[in-house]
This record gives C-alpha cells, sequence and structure tokens, in this order.
C-alpha cells in the first residue's frame, strides 16, 4: 500500500523555491525572478520509494508574521493543515536573511528540511559553507541542491522520507533574554488553561501576540480567556518587542554563521559589475526603454513570415471548405466565420510567442527586477509604491495575473491603485488589434507605433496612480524594500516553457471564447434586422445595415462618431469586452474581408479607415472596458462592485477622451488624414 504524505515547500523569494517544485514534480509552472511570482500555492505530485508525495508550493515569504496576503496564505497553511513535512529553500548566496525564516518555522514546530539552493553561485562567488555544521546547529537536516540542474534532488527526497517518519518535536530551538522569555511563559500558561488555542503552537502563539501580529491577535480575541491576555499585551510594546526578538534571531544566526560559512567579502561579482551600469541613476531608464523598444521592433519584423504563412493557409482551408459545402449559409458559417475567425486570431501568435520569448529573457536573467528598482524612483515622485511595478510589468502578457500579483503589496490604498490602474498595461491580447492596424498604416515604422502605445499604457497607469492617491486614495507612501537577485543565464528551456505558458492562455482563448465570440459576430452579420425583407444567410445581408449587427452598430454609431468611428468598428468594441482578440475577428467579417486576413488589411489601408482613425481605435482599445476575465477578477481582487464599476467607467471615460481629442484635433490639423 502506497503511503500518502504532504510537503510544503516554503521559503524567501528568488531562493529558487518554485524550480526545487518543478524539479520535484515536473511541472512546468513558471519560474519568475521577483518576489511575488507565485501568489497563491501551487500543488504537484511525486511518488518516490513508494511513497506518494503531495507537493505544495507556498508564496514567498520573509517570516511568518503577516503583512501581505501572500503571507498570510503561507503561514495559514502551515498552522491550520499543518503538513506533514516543511521544506525550506534557501538561498546559498544569503544565508542570514534566509535563516530567519528557519527561526521562525522551527518555533511553530514543524517537522523541517532545509533545501540549500544554488550553492554553485555561492562557490563561484568564492564563499564556503560546511551545511553539516549548519545540520549540526539546527538539528534539521540539510541537503546541497543545484535546482535549475536537478543536482540534490534525490537526496532531498530521501531526506524528506526519513524526517517524515520520525516524530514531531517541540524542542525550543531559541531562547531570548531573562524577561522576554517571562512574558512568554506568562501567555503559554493562559493558552494551555483554553482548549480553543490547543490548535495552536503555544510558543509561537505567544512571541506573536507579543510582537503585535494583528492575525494573531484577532485569533486570540475569540477566546474566552483574552481579558488576561489583553493585560499583559497591554504591559508590552509591540514595537520593541518585535525589534528586540529580531535583533536576538539575528545575533544567534550570526554567531552561528561564523563557525559554519566563510564569505568572500572581497569579490566583486559580475552581477556587482552589471549593475554599475544597469542601475546607474542616469543610465538606468534610457537602458530600459531601448530593451523594451528593441523587444517591440523584433517582435512585428521576424514574425511578419510566419505571420503570412499562418495567414496563406487558413485562407487556403477556408476556400477549401467552402467549395465541399454546397449549401451557401453553412459554407459562409465554416469559412467566414469558424475558419476565418480562428485563423484571425492565430496569425498573431508568432507575435505573442516572441513578444513572450523576450519578455522571459529579461525575468529569467534577474534584470526586471532591476527595473522595477530603477521605476520605483520615478513611482515614488508620483506615489504609487515601487512593487506594483512588478504587476504592472506582468501585464504586458495578462493582465488577470498581474491583478492577482497585487496580494504582494502590503498596503491597502497601493494595493487598491495598482488594481484600478494594472488594465491600462497592454496585454498581450491587444496585440493582434495594433499588428493589424499598425501593419495597415504605419509600414515599417509599425513597431515604433507598437511601443508608444505600450508607453501610452504605462504613462496613463502612472498618471492615474496619482491622481488616485491625491484625491480618493489618500495616504501616506509606503517604503519601497525589494531584494535584487544576482543576474542568472536563461536557460532555453525555462524561457521555452514561460513563453508557452502565456501562449497557451491566448490559444486556449482563441479555442473557446474567442470562438463563440467570431460565431456570433457571424450569426448576428448573417440575420436579417427586422423589416429589411432580407434571407438568413444571402451575400446581400451578411455583414451589411441590413443585419442584426448593422442595426445594432448604428445604434451605437452616435457615441462613437466624434471619434471618427463608424457602426462596424462600434460593433467590434462591444464585441471586444468578452476578449480584446474578438476586435479583429469583428472587423473581418464587418468590412467583409471574408478568409483572406491580409484583405482585411488591405480593405483597411485602401480607404474603409485612415491612419488616423486606426491610431485612435489603437489607443481606444489600450484604454477602455477590460475584457470579462478582467473585470472578474477585479471585483475578486477588491471585493467591491463600487471599485470594479469605477475602473470600467474612469478606463472608458480616458479612452473616449483620449480617441476624441486625437480624432479631432488630427482632422482639424490634417495630420495622418
Amino acid at each position: 500500500m502506497t503511503k500518502k504524505i504532504t510537503v510544503a515547500l516554503a521559503g524567501n523569494p528568488n531562493v529558487g523555491k518554485t524550480s526545487v517544485f518543478n524539479a520535484i514534480t515536473g511541472s512546468r509552472q513558471h519560474v519568475g525572478n521577483w518576489p511575488g511570482v507565485t501568489v497563491e500555492r501551487k500543488m504537484g505530485k511525486r511518488t518516490y520509494k513508494n511513497i506518494e508525495m503531495e507537493i505544495v508550493d507556498l508564496p514567498g515569504t520573509y517570516s511568518l508574521t503577516t503583512y501581505s496576503l501572500d503571507e498570510i496564505i503561507a503561514r495559514d497553511f502551515l498552522i491550520e493543515e499543518k503538513p506533514d513535512i516543511v521544506v525550506q529553500v534557501i538561498d546559498a548566496t544569503n544565508l542570514e536573511r534566509n535563516l530567519y525564516l528557519s527561526t521562525q518555522l522551527m518555533e511553530l514546530g514543524v517537522k523541517l528540511v532545509i533545501a540549500l539552493n544554488m550553492k554553485d553561485l555561492a562557490l563561484a562567488k568564492g564563499n564556503r559553507i560546511d551545511e553539516e555544521k549548519i545540520q549540526e546547529f539546527l538539528d534539521v537536516p540539510v541537503i546541497p541542491t543545484i535546482a535549475s540542474k536537478g543536482t540534490g534532488i534525490e537526496s532531498l527526497l530521501d531526506a524528506i522520507i526519513e524526517e517524515a517518519s520520525k516524530a514531531r518535536t517541540n524542542d525550543d530551538p531559541l531562547s531570548y533574554d531573562e524577561s522576554t522569555e517571562g512574558r512568554v511563559h506568562e501567555l503559554e500558561m493562559i493558552l494551555k488553561s483554553d482548549q480553543y488555542f490547543a490548535h495552536y503552537p503555544s510558543r509561537w502563539f505567544s512571541i506573536k501576540l507579543l510582537e503585535g501580529d494583528e492575525n494573531i491577535i484577532k485569533k486570540a480575541q475569540e477566546s474566552e480567556k483574552y481579558t488576561p491576555i489583553r493585560e499583559i499585551l497591554r504591559k508590552t510594546d509591540a514595537d520593541n518587542f518585535e525589534t528586540k526578538i529580531a535583533d536576538q534571531r539575528y545575533s544567534t544566526i550570526q554567531a552561528m554563521l561564523r563557525q559554519v560559512c566563510d564569505i568572500n567579502t572581497c569579490h566583486l561579482s559580475g552581477s556587482d559589475m552589471v549593475d554599475r551600469v544597469v542601475t546607474n541613476k542616469l543610465l538606468g531608464i534610457p537602458i530600459f526603454l531601448a530593451l523594451m523598444w528593441a523587444a517591440f521592433e523584433l517582435t512585428f519584423t521576424f514574425a511578419t513570415p510566419f505571420m503570412n504563412m499562418i495567414d496563406i493557409f487558413f485562407g487556403w482551408l477556408a476556400g477549401a471548405t467552402a467549395e465541399v459545402i454546397s449549401t451557401e449559409w453553412l459554407a459562409s458559417l465554416v469559412g467566414d466565420g469558424i475558419i476565418a475567425g480562428i485563423g484571425s486570431v492565430l496569425i498573431f501568435l508568432p507575435n505573442i510567442l516572441l513578444l513572450f520569448f523576450m519578455l522571459s529573457l529579461m525575468e529569467d536573467s534577474g534584470y526586471m527586477a532591476r527595473a522595477a528598482f530603477i521605476m520605483d524612483r520615478v513611482m515614488g515622485r508620483i506615489g504609487l509604491h515601487g512593487k506594483s511595478f512588478i504587476p504592472l510589468i506582468m501585464g504586458f502578457g495578462c493582465n488577470v495575473p498581474a491583478i492577482m500579483a497585487t496580494r504582494t503589496i502590503e498596503d491597502p490604498r497601493d494595493r487598491l491603485i495598482t488594481i484600478l490602474v494594472a488594465p491600462f498595461i497592454s496585454c498581450g491580447a491587444r496585440l493582434p488589434v495594433y499588428v493589424l492596424l499598425a501593419g495597415a498604416f504605419f509600414g515599417r515604422d509599425a513597431g515604433i507605433v507598437i511601443f508608444g502605445l505600450y508607453a501610452l499604457g504605462i504613462l496613463v497607469a502612472v498618471l492615474s496612480a496619482k491622481l488616485m492617491r491625491t484625491t480618493v486614495l489618500r495616504g501616506e507612501d509606503a517604503p519601497f524594500i525589494m531584494e535584487l537577485p544576482d543576474y542568472r543565464l536563461p536557460t532555453l528551456k525555462g524561457s521555452f516553457i514561460h513563453m508557452w505558458e502565456r501562449a497557451k492562455i491566448y490559444l486556449k482563448k482563441a479555442g473557446g471564447i474567442i470562438l463563440i465570440g467570431v460565431v456570433g459576430v457571424w450569426l448576428l452579420a448573417s440575420i436579417p434586422a427586422p423589416g429589411s425583407g432580407g434571407i438568413f444567410g444571402s451575400e446581400e445581408i451578411y455583414g451589411s445595415t441590413d443585419s442584426l449587427v448593422g442595426a445594432l452598430g448604428h445604434l451605437i454609431e452616435p457615441l462613437v462618431a466624434p471619434l471618427g468611428f463608424d457602426w462596424r468598428i462600434a460593433v467590434a468594441l462591444v464585441f471586444g469586452i468578452v476578449a480584446k482578440e474578438i476586435v479583429v475577428g469583428s472587423m473581418g467579417v464587418l468590412y467583409g474581408a471574408g478568409e483572406d486576413e491580409q484583405n482585411l488589411s488591405n480593405i483597411l489601408a485602401a480607404g474603409a479607415m485612415t491612419p488616423l482613425t486606426g491610431l485612435g481605435l489603437m489607443v481606444f482599445t489600450l484604454l477602455y472596458v477590460p475584457c470579462f476575465a478582467c473585470i472578474g477578477v477585479i471585483k475578486r481582487e477588491t471585493g467591491s462592485w463600487k471599485w470594479t464599476l469605477f475602473q470600467l467607467v474612469y478606463g472608458t471615460g480616458l479612452a473616449w477622451g483620449f480617441a476624441f481629442t486625437l480624432y479631432q484635433v488630427g482632422s482639424r490639423t490634417g495630420f495622418l488624414t
């Protein structure tokens, strides 16, 4: 019979915890290089030596004192669900900071195994570490690993199995000064007298009460014995106590480190030398902007041949299918609706893949963490927290995980502001619209135009944050503290996995909600409007003003006419609320482009739309209502329909205002007309 155990992976951000998870389970989870990439716990399975392990990858946390939502998720799992064993992944190049969490895990009384990860990087720096001595001091197994190469994983699994079979220990790993121990003992006696607290380790719970942990105090308030607890807490200055406890923990760690490792303080690492350039206060931002511009320029240039091949294939497939099907309306549904609709989405897959791959290289190398550090100087001036930059950068892929990643931001106001402005960051779903219109109207300058749209999204986001911070969400700025990991050479395998994970989201949309949306547009374009006298599916009705979609478009048209948009664009934007990718497919149907994607570009460039209108449409698509999935996650993360509706109204108002100004000024000055 196979035995089952639950293993929790814990650790600071940036220690390679997710790499260990992937190495154990074979999971293809994205491995990022900045704090907060694992917002929610991830789960995987591994059977080893007839032991079935359920591996839970907890969010990165620096301590078990909760300041952010991801820390609450990690701590609550350890306390409430009580895994059979905890594996703490430690960065061998930064032992002192990592071991601080070790002391807290040991106070929690969990069965603990330490994975001393990235030991190769520590050796490269000239550091010497004796893991056997660390094991003697802490009395827990310490296994050296290089997770990115799979080194040490089997030894780690052996240690997990051996440690899980042992009885749980309640030994106190650290002792504090006499006055501290006295207060802890007083509280422990009260806690042990109430069955309500039996679920929690009494010593750990007592220390957290004295540190002023709000989450723990709320739990204690539910007990009948809270009155004497409150009296003890009144006599304790929580801030001073927390500082004193932290100092004593670090003193113990430093005393141990002097005996177990030799740190080379004279070595100037490659990361240090690179950082002298890329984080320079004068060069940092220009370098960042140059890298992002190069990414967008390369995306557009190298993707074009692959786009043409996909376009030719789907054009041939739609035509061949239409020849086989004799029924006119069914041939139109399959050719103009399903095949042409899916083709209109898949044609932009090369752009998506290339952009995601280049962003992956910057993330996995460690550069994106520097980008957050660099941009904090700018963001601090507008009142937005430096940590907000990380979710905003994630928004280049998809706004949904970007909004979820705001859980790493401790301050509630900063987190809410970041959620509200994140949809202004241009996600991958908007890229097909940009590629179509920029390619049709701006030729060789298309890459520059697309880069400008991404830059505009960032500008609108940061200025909106400043406006909110000074009006509806006033408050003091929170300090920005962030670790800069060492630069690492990205692996092609890791970057391709990262690219594919993001591209899968796009493809799933193409096979699901986008297909439904495009077929819906075809159906509305094929059904005659009441009183038109047309016939369903006929060429005369399809996509004309006499169809249902034409009637809908003319109903909305007065709202967008001042922007230079006609009824076709109005309909495409309405369907774009479902998913932004549908905008292109809808335009293909409504402009009668048929199965040929290039034909739509030619129709637009030939006079169906002016360059000015095309630019206005790209700006409007950037800023207006996000997709249904994004709206749902805004509601879930804010817990408020009020703030969700505020974002929708505010964003759409900005989109209308920008597009209106652009069109009215441009048409009067002859700009791009």
